[in-house]
Formats: structure tokens, C-alpha cells, sequence
């Protein structure tokens, strides 16, 4: 499913000229589909992004705004921060460097958003949530930080899992100068394994402390979340729940958010009541049978991408 290049411009506009050592892009969006940035970082995918102008999670109803949103990324092994923005068809980014390859892995800009739709189940709920929130895409986040904010999920709002992140961020992870700011990378899994539990407590963690400590220190060991990539879907959910507070929701969160499982389906509050509600034959009793069921019902391959417009439009 995958588009040609998107066009990509280096220019100064708006009389905004680029600061020492930035570079500054636009992404056309009209030549990749449909595609709303807003919906996308901030529908409880992702806990990797932060708005500029301190106002993240502020609405439930997310879509369509056109402020600017603040991430990083590790090139090379060395973190940079990326900053972008959507304004009509036109995705803006800064960054020190050359940010295109990085948005169109994180925000999945080939995804032909058109086609997985037509998977769907044409059922109201279904359309009216995909309706609600058109061009929203799944994320491709790395595997080790969307391990960890998804073990910081349970029960959780988002807000307060987003809180979670970045107080991890500024606590443990390395300075990073950009345009006379100072940005925090996330913590690399040896950082947050240095951590004790009392300063993860300090953090707001709670009992999930020991759950994020010894998860970090079991990747830092040599136990790679991102190897379950290679496995069939079932395994490599069972796979994730080695590590340390790691159910089959949150093992799916992963697997959907970070390594291509477009199939996968979190089975969360929110989910479930749906199924109780509008799906009720695939309330099988068991995580495994009502997640083969649910998937099958909302469109089998992309069933995920489903969920996810569900997830949004119903919280």
C-alpha cells in the first residue's frame, strides 16, 4: 500500500527564517491521501508526542488543528528533536535534519487510508467513527518506548499516561539543544534500568514502578520487543508477555502501534464495551476467542486501524 515519494520542499516561508543548524520542510500532502496529524498524535496511540503550545489531550474531540506537535527520534543512536505541523494539505516539519523519512515512518504516511476503509464493516458505528475522524493514521513508533508507556496504561486516562512519558523523558533521558530549547530524548532502556524504583514512584508510577524498571532492564539484557516482528500474530503477542507487566492488552498495543500487526485489536474497557453492545455474538468469554472474533468482524488484515477510529470516536 504504498504511494510514490511525497513531495518535499527546504524554503523559507511566512518570514520565518531556519535557526543555526535547523532545517525546515513541507511534506504535500494531497499527492498521499487522506491524512489528519492532530487525530493521529493525539487518539491515545502514541505518548511520543507533545503540542508546542501545552494544550495535548485538552478535547476529546481531536481533529483537524494545525498546531505545531514535538517529538524525537535517535539517528545513528543520537537523539534529535522533530517538530510538525498540518495546514490544510501540507505537512510542515523542523527538525536538524532531514525529518521526511522519519514522519513517514512514525505517522505511516503511505497507508492508503481508502483502501484498508474498504475492509471495514459497513455498520454504523464503524462508518460514523471513520466519518468523525477521516485521515487519521496508525503510528509506527519504536518498539521500546511504546513498550514501556503502554505498561504505563492500565487504567489510565490518556492525559495521565502522556504525564507519565514525559516526566520519564525529563527525568532520565539525554539533553537534546534544538533552537535554543532544551528537549529530553526518551530514556534509552539502560537509563530507565538504572532507575530505582522509588525515583519511577516519585514519578507518579505507582505500582506500575518495578513493572517499568525490570522491563527496561530485561531489553536492556538483550530482550528485543521489536523481534516479535518476525513471528506469526498470536506468538508474537505471546512472545511480548515476557516482559515485566505485559498482559495481551498491552502486548496488542504494542504490536499494533509498533510493529506493523494492523490485525491486532486491544482488548480494553472501551472495546469491550462495544462488543457487549453492538457485537455481542463475539464475546467468546476468553481474551484469545473474542479477539480472533472481533477481528474477523472488523475487517480481518486492517482490523486495527478499525479499532482504533472506534477507540477515538467512542472516548
Amino acid at each position: 500500500m504504498a504511494h510514490t515519494s511525497p513531495a518535499v520542499t527546504r524554503k523559507v516561508e511566512d518570514g520565518r527564517f531556519p535557526g543555526e543548524g535547523m532545517e525546515r520542510g513541507v511534506v504535500e500532502l494531497d499527492e498521499l491521501g487522506p491524512f489528519d496529524l492532530q487525530s493521529t498524535v493525539e487518539s491515545g496511540q502514541s505518548y511520543l508526542w507533545t503540542r508546542s503550545d501545552g494544550r495535548m489531550y485538552e478535547g476529546n474531540g481531536a481533529y483537524g488543528g494545525d498546531a505545531w506537535y514535538e517529538t524525537t527520534a535517535r539517528v545513528d543512536g543520537e537523539p534529535v528533536v522533530v517538530r510538525a505541523r498540518q495546514v490544510d494539505d501540507r505537512l510542515e516539519w523542523e527538525s536538524s535534519i532531514d525529518a521526511v523519512p522519519i514522519l513517514r515512518e512514525r505517522l505511516r504516511l503511505d497507508d492508503d487510508l481508502p483502501a484498508i476503509r474498504a475492509t471495514a464493516v459497513d455498520d454504523d458505528i464503524v462508518q460514523t467513527a471513520y466519518d468523525a475522524y477521516w485521515g487519521m493514521h496508525l503510528v509506527r513508533d519504536p518498539p521500546f518506548p511504546t513498550l514501556i508507556s503502554f505498561i504505563c496504561s492500565a487504567q489510565m486516562r490518556v492525559g495521565r499516561i502522556h504525564g507519565m512519558q514525559e516526566r520519564l523523558r525529563e527525568t532520565f533521558g539525554t539533553p537534546v539543544e534544538f533552537d535554543g530549547e532544551t528537549y529530553h530524548a526518551y530514556p534509552t532502556p539502560d537509563q530507565l534500568a538504572a532507575a530505582t524504583e522509588e525515583e519511577l514512584r516519585d514519578l507518579s508510577l505507582g505500582y506500575r514502578a518495578p513493572y517499568v524498571r525490570d522491563t527496561a532492564q530485561l531489553v536492556a539484557d538483550g530482550e528485543d520487543p521489536g523481534a516479535a516482528r518476525d513471528l506469526p500474530y498470536e506468538e508474537a503477542r505471546e512472545s511480548l508477555t515476557r516482559f515485566v507487566g505485559v498482559g495481551d492488552k498491552v502486548a496488542d498495543c504494542v504490536l499494533l502501534f509498533s510493529l506493523d500487526f494492523l490485525e491486532a485489536v486491544p482488548l480494553d474497557t472501551w472495546i469491550r464495551t462495544t462488543i457487549e453492545e453492538y457485537y455481542p455474538d463475539c464475546d467468546r468469554g476468553n481474551y484469545a476467542e473474542t479477539s480472533r472474533a472481533i477481528r474477523a468482524a472488523f475487517g480481518g488484515e486492517f482490523a486495527g486501524y478499525t479499532q482504533t477510529y472506534v477507540f477515538h470516536y467512542l472516548r
